[in-house]
């Protein structure tokens, strides 16, 4: 999810009476709630970022170490300033509880979306994929930022406990709807004649929880389609290849960036093309069909190979 959607998390967490336990307690549930999200530092270096984001700062190490940092710096900088007041004191147990709170709240929250999340980083470098809710969703951020301002405005820990069940029945239905959905969009694929599909996406769409958009795998291209509750799927009648030369997706697959992209890429499909000016040459570009019709280029890699 955008950070926007994670910092109303940790705020609802906050105002529902958690972030009173403790002196610092706002700080340790806001922080960690953004915490994994420091492998975005990774775009000022020349590492390739789509392969190196949500893995390790996301998996099951990261999930166990970094509440336990942010508790050590919230305490040392508890401890460096003036004296705890009696009547505020800092509690390391609770600094710690709600660190995990914040960061796991984080991890689950990536793992609804279709762009996925490593898990069981460093151990298992898999990604787990919840397609269930759309990675900028404006109902939750409705629903916990009305939350957060009652909360605040009332002096009150209800909107918020509201606010944070309102939350969490929405993703439940559009995770249920969304595995629904998927068997529909199956059965219908298998109704026209389609082979059973080797991989099927069935994700939320922006802004809208009746509908959902579905990618195919069916084995030589990618099949795109749409379906509307509760089961009324619109194919596409075009089919994107995804390797149309398969000797020169091979020497493209080689290269650092493109080899990044693949790490990240869930249905990666292929362009080649003719490299501009040089002889010989072609132009090999990998995109993923999740971002094809959504500024598709942002998310690419290309290399220029001989034409052999």
């Amino acid at each position: 999810m955008d950070n926007v959607c994670h910092t109303l998390a940790g705020a609802a967490l906050s105002r529902a009476g958690l972030g009173g336990r403790t002196r610092f307690g706002p700080a340790a549930l806001l922080v960690s709630a953004n915490l994994p999200d420091l492998d975005v530092l990774v775009f000022a270096t020349e590492e390739s970022a789509l392969a190196f984001r949500r893995g390790w700062t996301h998996g099951v190490a990261a999930q166990v170490v970094l509440p336990l940092l942010l508790t050590g710096v919230l305490w040392l900088t508890a401890r460096s300033g003036s004296r705890s007041r009696v009547a505020d004191p800092v509690r390391p147990a609770w600094l710690l509880a709600l660190s995990y709170f914040g960061v796991l709240s984080h991890v689950l929250l990536d793992w609804l979306n279709t762009y996925g999340v490593r898990l069981l980083a460093p151990f298992d470098w898999r990604w787990f994929y919840g397609d269930a809710v759309f990675i900028i969703d404006p109902w939750l951020w409705l629903v916990l930022g009305a939350g957060v301002w009652l909360a605040r405005r009332r002096g009150s820990e209800g909107p918020a406990r509201a606010a944070i069940v309102v939350a969490f029945c929405y993703i439940a239905a559009m995770y249920a709807s969304g595995r629904l959905a998927r068997a529909a969009a199956v059965e219908s694929w298998l109704a026209l004649g389609g082979r059973s599909p080797e991989a099927i996406m069935v994700g939320p769409v922006p802004a809208w929880p009746f509908a959902r958009e579905v990618i195919l795998d069916a084995g030589d291209a990618y099949v795109t389609g749409r379906l509307t509750f509760p089961s009324r799927v619109e194919w596409s009648p075009d089919r994107v290849p995804k390797s149309p030369s398969p000797r020169a997706v091979a020497a493209a697959s080689r290269a650092g960036d493109v080899r990044g992209f693949l790490v990240w890429s869930r249905f990666p499909y292929w362009t080649v093309e003719p490299a501009g000016d040089r002889d010989e040459a072609l132009r090999v570009t990998v995109g993923d069909m999740r971002f094809r019709a959504r500024g598709g280029e942002r998310f690419s890699a290309s290399v220029v190979v001989p034409d052999d």
